[in-house]
């Protein structure tokens, strides 16, 4: 399948889908860390995306989209590890966060591969 957007790219469609969970994860912090940790988690979960877009506006100056793209996924490892934190510090629960994590790991993965072989695509 052409790529004719940054909406065609996976990475992008699964960073996107997780954005309604962990923003719904957000409220459940304990008070005193729904503005720190919270915060960094809505910053780190937007960044994602919208590092993936900024990338791909500069598909055709490919350092300045391996940038993006980099960017993008030290934020979904980012993501993944604010996500393990709070499980490890009970601020959230194991079962609803697993998901969540395996799913930055995967975008990371995907962002990857995107910036090792975008010349190809």
């Amino acid at each position: 399948m052409a790529i004719k957007s940054h909406r065609d790219l996976e990475a992008y469609q699964r960073a996107k889908k997780l954005l309604v969970p962990v923003h719904e994860l957000i409220p459940q912090l304990p008070a005193d860390e729904r503005f720190g940790l919270g915060d960094q988690m809505r910053r780190a979960s937007k960044s994602v995306v919208d590092n993936i877009v900024e990338g791909y506006s500069h598909k055709d100056t490919p350092v300045k989209a391996e940038s993006f793209w980099r960017i993008s996924m030290g934020s979904a490892n980012e993501m993944a590890e604010h996500l393990d934190q709070a499980v490890l510090l009970k601020y959230l629960p194991a079962e609803p966060v697993k998901p969540l994590v395996e799913e930055y790991t995967i975008i990371a993965k995907q962002l990857n591969r995107l910036i090792q072989n975008w010349r190809k695509f």
